[in-house]
């Protein structure tokens, strides 16, 4: 099979020849944009030889100024309505644009979006270029100021939301427009659903901008939804209208038994990226691939981290252990 066959195939919900397989990481900030950015995830491609390639997209969402964050409701006004062709949107068009034409159809691309709410959490710090896996139970300042913001005024923060959810779907219409075959869409409620936050504050707020961007690329034939951290309703998010689901299934939860006779979209996991691909032997990275299999029962799944891993603190030999198990399914 082909890469594009393989991975299309477990969409469909039949057997490949072997599982397909991918990973990712976030690049330099001299590897953000234009042609570095080209480069750099073409050559991670080709390194790994891996079945689809996520593109990172860390040119950042568009601030009213540089330099502007957002500290109280009030400052909610400022942000203004987005047509989906800022610059920071046509950087990133630029890149996938490159990429399509490079890959000439021979290997599927899926464009990195956080949503409505991780945007806004985002927008209430300065703008920062460091990027880490994320680790679960921290406090962040950011929560707390959103928080308040929804104390001083809920229905300002609502159309916030709802304005970053619009800007967002135009640019996923773009980015498919530009060449990508999907979007890769972050998500994440244990952020959104505290106490603090109000009683079903992510279906309130946040649900109906996640559909309104997965509608924005709804001629993407790889739409991947991402649930980043420990999700408080996973079934919610199997409901979602998307090709595959991908979450932290090792550390985070659900475990892929749990849900693989329930979850509507095809599965996308089944690697530790916070502790065995740093910390494992190349034996017990290798020994993921098997384990996820086993775990889904029968059924196709594509092989691939539940977040993103550190290049730093991974051994290239534990990524060439998990490529190595991959390619040895029949």
């Amino acid at each position: 099979m082909t890469k594009t066959e393989r991975v299309l195939a477990v969409l469909r919900g039949e057997r490949p020849d072997r599982p397909p397989l991918s990973f990712w990481h976030h690049f330099t900030p001299a590897q953000f944009r234009g042609q570095p950015a080209v480069d750099a995830h073409l050559r991670h491609l080709g390194t790994w030889d891996l079945d689809f390639l996520k593109v990172m997209n860390d040119t950042g969402f568009p601030r009213p100024e540089k330099g502007w964050v957002a500290r109280s409701a009030a400052d909610l006004a400022d942000l203004p309505e987005l047509d989906g062709t800022e610059p920071e949107f046509e950087a990133e068009y630029e890149v996938i644009r490159s990429v399509a034409e490079r890959l000439q159809g021979d290997v599927l691309t899926t464009v990195t979006l956080f949503n409505a709410w991780t945007t806004l959490r985002r927008l209430c710090a300065p703008r920062s270029d460091t990027h880490r896996p994320p680790s679960l139970g921290v406090f962040d300042e950011r929560d707390q100021v959103i928080t308040e913001m929804l104390r001083e005024d809920r229905a300002v923060v609502a159309d916030a939301l709802q304005r970053i959810g619009r800007a967002l779907a135009r640019f996923a219409a773009g980015a498919i427009q530009a060449g990508a075959d999907g979007v890769f869409l972050s998500v994440r409620d244990d952020w959104v659903d505290v106490p603090q936050n109000g009683t079903g504050a992510y279906r309130e707020l946040v649900q109906a901008t996640d559909l309104e961007i997965l509608q924005g690329a709804s001629r993407g034939r790889l739409n991947i939804l991402h649930v980043c951290g420990k999700p408080l309703d996973f079934d919610r998010f199997a409901e979602y209208p998307v090709h595959a689901i991908n979450w932290a299934d090792k550390y985070a939860g659900p475990r892929i038994s749990e849900v693989v006779h329930r979850a509507k979209p095809a599965i996308c996991g089944g690697l530790d990226n916070l502790n065995t691909l740093p910390n494992g032997t190349p034996d017990e990275c290798a020994e993921q691939v098997r384990d996820a299999l086993r775990d889904a029962g029968g059924r196709p799944i594509i092989i691939s981290p539940g977040c993103t891993y550190d290049p730093a603190a991974v051994p290239d030999a534990n990524l060439q252990a998990i490529a190595g198990a991959v390619r040895e399914v029949a």
